[in-house]
């Protein structure tokens, strides 16, 4: 993944998530002037309680900002999240915990995918996202959009290795199960409720031979009408909360 220097993030919310998470991160806030819009507003007077100075711009400045992106009217420039080391995350982060749920993907190519999947990282509790270094989306302004908030409570784990990082992780004690639409064994057949890592495949092309080999399982979601796969966030989303459920979590 790329170690962008500055991160520009745009939106409501998505501003309002660094303000409360990592304000110390936001270097620039630029908005558009004031007074005609109540939610601006509180949250431009959040920032200048955080310490963070506001300029005042045009429309045309935000959405050259934003590269044209729904700006709500508030653009950031901002340090990325760091991208952790994954020996010094497997110590400090999964060992620890008696029950992990870490969440890989091999060669995620949309920015709105990996926005999606640290947004639902977030939701189920995950211990992070592992990613491969190469042939995976950067840190971009549309994956911190959609990310919103979890830009900076899901820890983002970079690999060279992903096969060798799974090996890692199953010394460590956690199943490794893989998303695979042919697989014969349904996800609502395995016993879930472990030390888990759930493994998706890049957009289109699924899982990579070696990947697939060093699953404990493939599993795959049923599907009952016409289409033969889900996009990655909405195949993931089944996956982990499936993963919940099993856990008794309510």
């Amino acid at each position: 993944m790329k170690d962008n220097r500055t991160l520009v993030s745009y939106g409501l919310h998505a501003v309002e998530a660094a303000l409360r998470h990592a304000p110390s991160a936001i270097l620039e806030c630029f908005a558009r002037p004031g007074g005609n819009n109540a939610a601006l507003d509180a949250l431009l007077a959040q920032a200048a309680q955080a310490g963070v100075r506001v300029q005042r711009v045009g429309a045309e400045t935000l959405d050259k900002l934003a590269g044209g992106g729904n700006h709500q009217g508030v653009v950031i420039r901002r340090r990325p999240p760091p991208v952790h080391v994954f020996e010094q995350w497997l110590d400090e982060v999964v060992r620890p915990n008696p029950l992990p749920l870490v969440l890989a993907i091999d060669q995620i190519q949309d920015p709105h995918n990996l926005g999606a999947a640290l947004r639902l990282a977030d939701a189920v509790g995950a211990q992070g996202i592992v990613l491969t270094r190469d042939n995976s989306v950067g840190l971009t302004p549309a994956v911190a959009k959609v990310a919103s908030g979890a830009l900076d409570t899901v820890p983002l784990v970079q690999v060279t290795n992903l096969v060798r990082a799974l090996g890692a992780l199953k010394e460590a004690g956690l199943w490794v199960v893989g998303a695979a639409g042919e697989s014969g064994e349904s996800l609502f057949e395995l016993d879930l409720n472990r030390p888990l890592v759930w493994v998706m495949g890049a957009e289109g092309t699924g899982l990579r031979r070696l990947t697939r080999e060093c699953c404990d399982y493939l599993a795959r979601i049923p599907m009952q009408g016409t289409v033969d796969s889900l996009n990655l966030g909405t195949a993931a989303a089944v996956c982990l909360f499936e993963t919940l459920r099993q856990r008794g979590i309510r």
